[in-house]
């Protein structure tokens, strides 16, 4: 599957926001919407983009990579 622009721009907020609540609110939709589309990214790349933990995300080394072609 292609990866979408919207995709992209989810993963990017929520890179810069270090928080999926944060990013949603950036972006104008439900954090569901964001998780549903950041999840799908990493499926279909094949890696894992984002380490979760309580207070946030941060990237890991593959996310870093992609954010900086993103």
């Amino acid at each position: 599957m292609p990866l979408s622009l919207k995709q992209i721009r989810y993963f990017i907020a929520t890179a810069d926001a270090g928080q999926v609540s944060q990013a949603a609110i950036e972006v104008n939709v439900s954090q569901s919407a964001i998780t549903a589309a950041v999840k799908q990214l990493e499926e279909d790349l094949g890696v894992t983009l984002f380490r979760r933990h309580n207070s946030g995300v941060s990237l890991t080394a593959e996310g870093t990579r992609f954010l900086q072609h993103a």
